[in-house]
């Protein structure tokens, strides 16, 4: 996503090259919405796979959001004929004939999700794709839709800031055999070990409204970092390496999305494969950030209204 929208300027050439030096140390996994830049990061994506052997490499798509012309959110349509409509783009703009894993962005409340995953169900059997996923999905939502179809994957954040999947979603996953694609890994740069207090930002990134890069909640935030900085010395790791190892210490069904968009950001997080992190280090690691730690929530307040995975959560607040 960064590499079109929405972390600041990104510079193409460097996008690409990203791209193909995570997929020559073995990367297979790419993810994308087909609003991400409005289009611009699925031709983006298609012109990194040029000449690159299809078969070795999962696309995972989101889809359903809307947007107007000077880039605000509008909405999100999950309505059958909207699923065949943006698959058909997001296929010319990749050109390729299939996607690998396929997902509403977010869930549409005017449309039940029984009928969103049918119809992804349909274009899977129709071979256009061949997996159904879901996003930022509900432990109800997720086994709603798991009756009407398998769902191999649930993409949804998880990180050592955000750890609110560990007591419903989780579970639900795993009793259905269905994986995570965790985002949000470094916290949208918190936790890459990279981020200064006194960092500006540009008028179009994300992190100028995020609450958690406000204010006393950077501040706190940043200690946090700070104290699992102290840890990686002792292991010779970068904090990013450490935010990504923990995740990838969860199980094996847990895939950390990273979102690099520089080769020497890639080069530090592909670093972390080759951590070793014992029960001790794990240990080390929760008791420098603990679970819940993190100031400030992870959306603005329209922004969490939007996410059936946190819906309980914001009820119970309000």
């Amino acid at each position: 996503m960064g590499m079109s929208d929405l972390y600041g300027p990104a510079e193409e050439g460097e996008s690409i090259a990203t791209i193909h030096a995570a997929l020559d140390a073995g990367i297979s996994l790419i993810d994308t919405g087909d609003f991400y830049g409005m289009g611009h990061n699925e031709l983006l994506i298609r012109e990194a796979l040029r000449g690159r052997d299809r078969e070795k490499v999962v696309l995972s798509v989101k889809f359903g959001a809307l947007r107007d012309p000077r880039g605000a959110w509008v909405g999100v349509d999950g309505r059958p004929a909207a699923v065949r409509n943006f698959l058909s783009y997001t296929l010319r703009r990749l050109g390729t004939s299939y996607i690998d894993i396929y997902r509403l962005t977010r869930l549409d409340p005017h449309v039940p999700i029984e009928e969103t995953v049918g119809a992804i169900a349909d274009m899977v059997k129709a071979g256009h794709v061949r997996h159904v996923g879901l996003s930022e999905a509900g432990a109800e939502t997720i086994r709603r839709a798991a009756k009407v179809t398998p769902v191999s994957d649930l993409q949804i954040e998880y990180s050592l800031f955000s750890r609110g999947i560990e007591a419903e979603i989780l579970p639900a996953c795993r009793e259905l055999g269905i994986g995570i694609t965790a985002y949000g890994v470094l916290s949208r740069g918190l936790l890459s070990g990279h981020w200064a207090k006194e960092r500006s930002v540009t008028p179009r990134d994300f992190r100028g409204y995020s609450p958690r890069f406000q204010g006393e909640n950077l501040a706190k935030n940043l200690s946090l970092v700070e104290a699992l900085r102290a840890v990686g010395r002792k292991k010779g790791a970068t904090v990013a390496q450490l935010a990504i190892g923990w995740v990838l210490s969860r199980g094996q069904d847990i895939v950390p999305l990273i979102g690099a968009r520089r080769r020497d950001r890639l080069e530090e997080a592909l670093g972390a494969l080759g951590l070793n992190l014992t029960q001790e280090d794990l240990a080390e690691i929760e008791l420098a950030v603990p679970r819940g730690a993190a100031s400030g929530d992870r959306y603005n307040e329209l922004g969490m209204a939007q996410l059936d995975s946190e819906r309980k959560r914001v009820q119970d607040r309000s």
